[in-house]
């Protein structure tokens, strides 16, 4: 016969490691008490003591903490805000139009420009070398 699954509350998780923390009683004993698995009580200890260091850090570094994420975010909302403009505008282009948008001197890196043209990286950087008339066996090219 299968037990259904039970879900506790985070509450009553908390009631049942602070009491396991306390080391006035053994595991066993809030075990028989609440019907649970000592080794569920032992992991739900664990839990509670790994996370109470984070109560006493100070407001300090958890604020610094997220200002840091919230510019790391802003950046990226314009790396994709500047990419969309930039996708946009080349949807309806042939692949000829397409590679003369690769400047090597704008805002995004050539080799993102590329991907995001679906051009490869090797023709944009491709500089046409004009053969000599003294080279033997080859027909002049100009381009």
């Amino acid at each position: 016969m299968k037990k259904n699954r039970r879900n506790h509350s985070p509450a009553f998780k908390a009631k049942v490691a602070l009491e396991a923390a306390k080391k006035e009683r053994s595991l066993a004993e809030p075990s028989r008490e609440y019907g649970l698995h000592v080794n569920q009580i032992g992991a739900w200890k664990r839990q509670l003591l790994d996370s109470a260091v984070g109560s006493f850090e100070s407001g300090v570094d958890k604020s610094k903490n997220q200002e840091e994420v919230v510019k790391e975010l802003h950046a990226k909302i314009g790396e994709l805000t500047v990419e969309g403009v930039f996708v946009a505008k080349a949807r309806s282009l042939t692949p000829a139009e397409r590679k003369a948008m690769i400047n090597k001197n704008d805002v995004l890196p050539v080799k993102r420009r590329c991907e995001l043209l679906d051009v490869p990286c090797s023709s944009a950087y491709y500089q046409p070398v004009l053969l000599s008339e003294e080279t033997p066996g080859r027909s002049m090219r100009f381009t």
